[in-house]
Order: C-alpha cells, then structure tokens, then sequence
C-alpha cells in the first residue's frame, strides 16, 4: 500500500503529511492501519488470534496473544508506512466490544483467558435474571437485554468460578476491562485504567442516560466497583503510550466500540442514517440523534461514539456473519480461502431450496434465543457444496434483513440507504442479495476499512488533526452502490421461507421447548 502512494511527484507532499495509527481488535485478528489526513489507508498489518473452544458454547481467546498481535501489527503498519515519528499524531483504538478480561493489578497478567462476546456459558444465569424480574431494568437504564452477548454475566462467572477472585477483586487488587481498557493499561504502562462510553454501555453495568456505572446494577450482577474503569467521551486523552513502545511518546486519543466507530467512520452522524458491519458477526446500527429510542422489536439502544453531544443509535446484532464462511472454509473444508465463497456461490443461480440457519452460538435480534442451534433445511440428493455455500451467504442477508425490518419499526421512519463496511462487504454477490431483500440501494465505501477509520478520526479530533464531524463526513466516497433487482412481493416471499427455516432452528437446547414457541 505504501510503495504505490509514495511513487511519482506528490512524495514531498506525502512526506509533509500527518498521519493517525488505528489500532482494530477484532474477534478474529488484531490489525494496525494507518490514516493519512485525507483517510486514506497508508500502511496496514494483520494478525489471526486463536480462537479457544475448550466447551461446546464456550468461546475464549488468550489475553497476552491479543497484547503481543496487537504491538506487533502496530510496529509492523508503522515501519511499512514510513511515517516520521513527528508525523504520527496520535493513536485511535477500536475493538470487539463485551469481551470480558480481568487481570491482576500488579502484574498485569490476566486471571483467566477472555471469554468472548460469542460465549454461551452464562445463559442459565441470564434465566434467572429474567425470571426474578430484571428484564423492565436493565432495558431501562442500559438499553440491552439481558443475554450472555454481554459483558456482566460473564465478569460475575469468572469471580464466582476462579477462588479466591471475588474477595480480590472486592479488595481492589483485579481489575475488568473490555479489550479497549486491557490494551490501555498495557500501552501506557499498567497503569491507565479507562475505557470510553460505547463499551461501558455494552457491559450491562452502565446507565446509558446518567452514563455512569450505575449502582443498583452492580448489585443485582454482583460486580465489584472496584473492578471497573474510568468513563470518558470517546474523542479524549486517554494515556500516553511512553517512548521505549515506538521511538516517540504518543497520545491514545480516541476509542469507541467497532461498531460504533464504523457509523462514525462511515460518516452516519445524522439521525436517519445507517450502516450495517459484515465481520465475524453482523451489526446493524440507525443513528437517532439525541433520543435514546427504547426498542419493541429485539433491538439494543446504545451511544454513539461521543464527541461533543450525547447521541444514540438503535443497534440489531447477528452472532454469525463472516464466520459462517469461516465454518464452511476451515469445518467442513471447502474451500481453502474464504475469499473462494464467492466463486462458489455463484456457480449455481440459486440455493436449491436450501437455507441455512447459522445458529451455532444462538440467535441474536430479533430474537436473543441462546438455545437456538444451527440448522440446514430443504437438502435433497442434489445438493451441492455450491448450494450449501450459497445459502450461507444468503443467511448473512436474511439475518441483517429482519434487523431492519424491525428496526425501521421502532424508528417509525423507512430508510433511503445502508452504507456497509467490514471484509465480507467485498463480496458482490451478497451485497446484491442484500439490496434485493432491503429494497434500498447498498452503498459500499471506497474505504472498507471503516471501523479503524472511525477510530483514528476520533483520535485525529482529539489532537485537531481533523477540525469537525462535518469536515469528515466530506472525505467519505462511495465505491458503488447495489441497487435492488427484485420485487418487493417476492423479496418478501423470501423472507417468509427464511423465518419458517428459524422457526425450526429455535430453542433447540429448551428440554420439551416447543419449535413453534419462535417468534
């Protein structure tokens, strides 16, 4: 990347600019690009982490190789660039959100691996919290539901299961961070102990209308005060990573949740606007201004990345997005690179009757069932790996489609466009499909990579490298735009056929749970 934007006459230009280090930690990888002024992608590195199942539904990565993957792609994106010490402005980090590290003070070493946004094993105590009646106030001041996806069932497994924990932790010795906070406190020297708003609002713990840790919280989940980090905007001074990291001091300026920084990067700042996210997972967000809108439909209510004002978006979640690719590419081997998806897919015009329902870890809006599982349907002695490929795309589109149909319910508004980012956004054939099950156009950036953008534009305000959100929104271009090719009638035919195909996926793991009991 580097080699071409430094050829020809402009390279005393490029040498003169300034430039922003976005660090993206993600569920599958820890990557390191950086941003020029312009927001173009100067240099980028990536590393795979390992992905630990060690139970079925359990789903665990090791907190050190996210620390060690992540220092080295940053050292690996800033030599590749070539970027002058003094021209690196500032550090933005972006990373998956829930997942859940608690580590020793002094040593800094982690009591345990993460468990990971996708992990189940906490589902029966969510139950119970909904049992004895917490469902009113936790969607009241934290705008989620109550479901293992979050981050304080999981902190209080780990206190509970590991001895001796609950008592450190209540005497200040552990500290909980989400991978933001974990990176933080080791850049800066094991000592900064932070996060910003869009993660606190994704641990359960946190009152997303007063945005502080809120008290009543902590003691239904049991969680310990003393665990928790310091709260602040996500455009902020964060800490100073010190010298001996890179050669220079630099300023963590900026965080804010994947998500939430890919509607920042992809300049939604409007109420109205939205973007969906094909990673691991799938993650729609509708930006709503300063209305925190309370969902009837499955949805989340979470906080904008915050800059100068509190903001809100209405957010619909899919476990399995990209990573039901990851199945076909390293479970059932059919392909050796899952850019090959694509390929396959396409060699058949249809799926043959086949839908699949990519459940493995439950099903998440609409629906929040942690007892759904993976189900294929409609396979007859024709089916091929082709279809079988195809109708895993096509769940991706399904899924995302039923978020926005409920979302554009609660928001009581229909939408103009979906502006769509992560890896799986390359994949022509799905973003067609998507289009044609929306019925709007699918706008795909020219930078895909718009979770790190958003992160380094957040870090890039806090040092006014970048003067407003306006200023930003004028840098965002469109590669291309997928216009819908069916008709409504029978893009909704479509989607009747995938909900009866959910419908016999649902509450799987419920003992004498009826299959119709799915919405």
């Amino acid at each position: 990347m580097h080699s071409a934007l430094q050829a020809g006459p402009i390279q005393g230009e490029i040498r003169r600019m300034k430039y922003v280090l976005a660090l993206d930690q993600g569920t599958t990888s820890s990557r390191a690009i950086v941003f020029d002024a312009s927001g173009r992608p100067v240099a980028a590195s990536r590393r795979e982490i390992t992905q630990l199942y060690p139970e079925p539904g359990r789903v665990e990565h090791d907190p050190r190789e996210i620390l060690a993957t992540q220092r080295e792609t940053a050292r690996e994106a800033m030599r590749e660039a070539g970027v002058a010490l003094r021209d690196l402005m500032a550090v933005g980090i972006t990373n998956q959100r829930e997942t859940t590290i608690i580590w020793d003070r002094q040593t800094g070493e982690p009591i345990a691996n993460a468990i990971v946004w996708q992990d189940r094993r906490t589902a029966d105590a969510c139950r119970e919290l909904r049992e004895v009646g917490a469902e009113s106030l936790v969607r009241e001041r934290t705008g989620l539901v109550i479901d293992p996806y979050f981050s304080a069932t999981k902190i209080a497994w780990l206190l509970d299961s590991i001895p001796g924990a609950r008592a450190r932790a209540e005497r200040g010795e552990l500290a909980f961070g989400t991978v933001d906070t974990w990176l933080v406190w080791h850049l800066t020297g094991n000592r900064t102990h932070v996060t910003d708003v869009t993660n606190a609002s994704r641990t359960m713990l946190y009152n997303i209308h007063m945005q502080e840790w809120d008290d009543e919280l902590l003691r239904l989940l049991r969680v310990p005060r003393a665990l928790l980090p310091d709260v602040h905007p996500s455009t902020h001074a964060f800490g100073m990573i010190p010298k001996g990291m890179f050669g220079e001091p630099l300023i963590i300026g900026g965080i804010a949740g994947d998500q939430q920084a890919a509607l920042f990067g992809q300049a939604c700042h409007q109420p109205g606007m939205a973007k969906n996210t094909y990673g691991t997972g799938c993650f729609m967000l509708l930006h709503t201004g300063e209305r925190a809108v309370p969902s009837g439909h499955g949805l989340l209510t979470t906080p904008c990345a915050h800059v100068d004002t509190r903001e809100y978006a209405l957010e619909g979640s899919v476990f399995i997005g990209g990573a039901v690719v990851q199945w076909l590419r390293d479970g059932l081997e059919f392909f050796e690179s899952s850019a090959d998806v694509e390929r396959l897919a396409a060699s058949v015009l249809d799926t043959g009757g086949v839908h699949l329902v990519p459940a493995f870890t439950g099903l998440g809006a609409p629906y929040w069932d942690a007892d759904a599982r993976g189900a294929m349907i409609g396979l007859t002695r024709g089916t091929t790996r082709a279809h079988i490929a195809r109708a895993a795309l096509e769940s991706i589109a399904f899924q995302s489609a039923e978020v926005l149909e409920a979302m554009q319910q609660d928001a009581g508004e229909s939408l103009k466009e979906l502006r769509v980012d992560g890896g799986a956004a390359a994949n022509d054939l799905l973003m067609q499909f998507q289009a044609d099950l929306l019925g709007v156009p699918v706008i795909r950036p020219t930078v895909l990579e718009t979770t790190a953008l958003g992160a380094a534009y957040l870090a890039g305000l806090t040092v006014n490298l970048w003067k407003s959100r306006e200023a930003l929104a004028e840098q965002w271009q469109a590669e291309r735009s997928f216009e819908p090719q069916i008709s409504r009638s029978e893009a909704q035919q479509r989607m009747v056929r995938w909900k009866e195909a959910v419908r016999r996926a649902a509450h799987w793991e419920t003992t004498g749970e009826r299959p119709d009991a799915a919405r």
